[in-house]
């Protein structure tokens, strides 16, 4: 029998709401583990956009702004990978809209450099800063300038 933790991981990435539930009503400290590779459930959750999973975790106090070993939170991972309903979700719990990970870069950033639109306008509705610049000088404009991202070149110039 495997363990409660790497049930636990297992259960978050298996989409397992039933056993993610049961796992934490036996243990509730697993709500802020991370895994062998430094995700907390959070981070996994969202990084395989199990919304149902992520509200699970949420209601069980799971830390909203808690970094993996590369210094990213759920909504850096999110921001990314341009899901705008987690996006949301972890906004409206709290998460730092400004936060930066080991490399400068923050949520913002990252939803520039891959085009999500939809999350770059969330972002700036939430009063994101524009501003900010990451370990090798360059801020979200620059980056959409860079990758001729025009309509997000506009949302930042605005």
């Amino acid at each position: 029998m495997k363990n409660d933790k790497a049930a636990f991981f297992e259960a978050i990435t298996m989409g397992d709401t039933d056993r993610l539930n049961a796992l934490l009503s036996v243990n509730p400290k697993l709500v802020n583990e991370n895994d062998a590779r430094g995700f907390t459930p959070l981070i996994l959750a969202t990084y395989f956009n199990n919304e149902e999973a992520t509200q699970i975790l949420i209601e069980n106090n799971a830390d909203i702004n808690a970094k993996d070993a590369s210094g990213n939170t759920a909504l850096i991972g999110v921001s990314f990978k341009g899901n705008v309903t987690l996006a949301t979700t972890l906004l409206a719990n709290g998460a730092d809209i400004n936060a930066v990970n080991k490399d400068g870069t923050t949520a913002l950033s990252f939803a520039t450099q891959y085009n999500k639109i939809a999350i770059v306008k969330l972002l700036l509705e939430h009063k994101a800063i524009t501003t900010t610049t990451d370990n090798v000088g360059k801020t979200a404009l620059a980056y959409a300038k860079d990758k001729q991202f025009d309509e997000i070149v506009g949302l930042l110039s605005a």
